[in-house]
């Protein structure tokens, strides 16, 4: 704090101290997410100071304009920063400005003008065909009580059988699945409803959960349950996933989540179609399922950079 006594006069610093109180009591944001923006406003204010030659001041906030900005960020990009970093820089200046904005100090149009950098397009990062059987099998969840580890198989096989999502699958009632269910009917996001074909292995997997179940599943509660009956949670899953990664040795990045991805891989180079996929997944846009057309491409290319004579 005392650097930001040197760069910030104390009006200025006064008002960004309850702007960052703000965040937290009313709206809740994470500890991570205060973090960032305390850093974000705390870098820009210091970037201010060579930029205008003295300590800023309100006054000197309400007088920028979107060149200023894009001095900051074009700092920062040579720092090192990369177009996540930046657009997040530039989103915790946008809140602040917006807060000095209410309260009648500052005009934030200097910051809403400037563009955000392009962000990367993120790849799906599914697991492999062995990964994720292992994973889903029974034997392999790491929980003592045999009705637990049925269970979280089932879930997982779900997931990566049917290419649900977890709240998906945490949300199947016990009418939804059962005994000669070929196919589910899923509400998703935007309650769009979609049928997914219900693979054998995955009806079976559900069925010898629902036999060794000690809770009487009746109709209007979810079919998975928690250790003390109530319904389960998504974190109980992912945890579980956690020590799913610890015990095969898989990356970070082997979640509840990449089942889902891995299904619409896999099927996808088994010789599925796109908008047959894009309709397994919910997805609204085919453009979302697109970017699985990079995944299997990526995969291609490391095959070939690893197996071919000439590579």
């Amino acid at each position: 704090m005392s650097e930001l006594l040197i760069i910030a006069d104390p009006a200025l610093m006064a008002e960004r101290q309850h702007w960052l109180a703000v965040l937290e009591s009313e709206r809740r944001l994470s500890d991570h997410t205060l973090d960032a923006y305390e850093r974000d406003t705390r870098q820009f204010l210091a970037f201010l100071t060579g930029h205008l030659g003295g300590p800023a001041t309100i006054k000197d906030i309400h007088a920028l304009r979107p060149a200023d900005f894009r001095g900051f960020l074009a700092t920062r990009r040579k720092d090192g920063a990369g177009a996540r970093s930046l657009g997040r820089n530039l989103a915790g200046l946008r809140s602040f400005l917006r807060y000095l904005e209410k309260k009648g100090l500052v005009n934030a149009a200097g910051a809403g003008a400037v563009r955000s950098p392009k962000q990367p397009k993120s790849l799906p990062k599914p697991l492999s065909d062995s990964q994720a059987i292992t994973v889903t099998g029974d034997n392999a969840q790491m929980h003592d009580e045999p009705w637990i580890a049925a269970r979280d198989a089932a879930v997982l096989t779900l997931l990566y059988g049917c290419g649900l999502r977890i709240s998906e699958a945490l949300g199947l009632m016990p009418s939804d699945i059962g005994p000669g269910t070929t196919a589910l009917r899923i509400t998703g996001k935007g309650n769009k409803t979609r049928i997914v074909p219900l693979l054998p292995i995955v009806g079976e997997a559900v069925e010898k959960y629902r036999k060794i179940c000690p809770y009487h599943l009746e109709e209007g509660r979810p079919l998975f349950r928690g250790a003390r009956g109530g319904p389960l949670q998504p974190a109980i899953i992912q945890r579980g996933m956690q020590k799913l990664r610890s015990a095969f040795g898989l990356p970070d990045t082997a979640t509840p989540h990449a089942l889902r991805h891995s299904f619409a891989t896999h099927l996808l180079a088994g010789g599925g179609d796109l908008r047959t996929i894009q309709e397994l997944l919910g997805h609204a846009s085919l453009s979302t399922t697109q970017v699985y057309t990079g995944v299997d491409a990526a995969r291609l290319l490391e095959v070939y950079d690893r197996a071919h004579p000439r590579a």
